[in-house]
């Protein structure tokens, strides 16, 4: 097989021919010339995890221009909410920065530390301080010395669990630079023992 065709994203039948992902969503629209109900475009929404993609609420047509429309107006569905939840943030969101961190070397142990998620690596509607600021729980790449790479954290501001690479991790952030409102949540993550009640969504690009 070809790397053409080996590199080639399919829904079912439907070759993915544009995507875009804005929150926790990702919508798609694909192309299948030989469809034997002669809809040949799809638009669906997308979701992603560790093990596979889903499609749904699909919808198709004969008629590109028709699926494009479609394709813009769950763009800027998902773009409003967005908005409004970025509007309903009453927190300091100033990006944290590497002077705001002590760097990470290899030898470190960040378990039980708040440490900020690298902006470069997260998609472009989180590149905040709420979504960057998590305190470390668990995972291989979290000890010194590790083979491993996942850290598994706790996000300060969401309370959701998130996961990680240990090269995603900017560093543990020091305390001077922690905002007012993340020392308060980290001492309510420590006192709920950093147990997470739901897996956040994916914030890499």
């Amino acid at each position: 097989m070809s790397k053409e065709l080996e590199e080639k994203r399919m829904a079912g039948d439907y070759e993915i021919i544009q995507s875009i992902r804005i929150g926790d969503q990702e919508i798609v629209i694909g192309e299948n010339q030989k469809a034997d109900n002669g809809k040949q475009y799809m638009v669906s929404y997308c979701r992603t995890n560790e093990l596979f993609r889903s499609y749904y609420e699909a919808v198709c047509s004969d008629n590109y221009a028709e699926m494009a429309g479609e394709f813009g107006k769950r763009i800027a569905k998902m773009s409003e909410k967005m908005r409004n939840e970025i509007d309903k943030i009453e927190v300091d969101t100033t990006p944290v920065t590497a002077e705001d961190c002590f760097p990470l070397n290899y030898k470190d142990d960040i378990n039980d530390k708040v440490i900020a998620i690298n902006a470069d690596v997260m998609r472009r509607e989180y590149k905040r301080a709420d979504r960057q600021l998590c305190l470390v729980v668990g995972g291989f790449g979290a000890s010194s010395n590790s083979r491993g790479s996942a850290v598994f954290c706790t996000n300060l501001y969401t309370g959701k669990t998130t996961r990680w690479e240990r090269s995603d991790v900017l560093g543990v952030v020091k305390p001077k630079c922690l905002p007012e409102w993340a020392k308060q949540r980290e001492t309510e993550v420590r006192a709920n023992k950093g147990i997470p009640k739901e897996k956040g969504d994916s914030e890499v690009r």
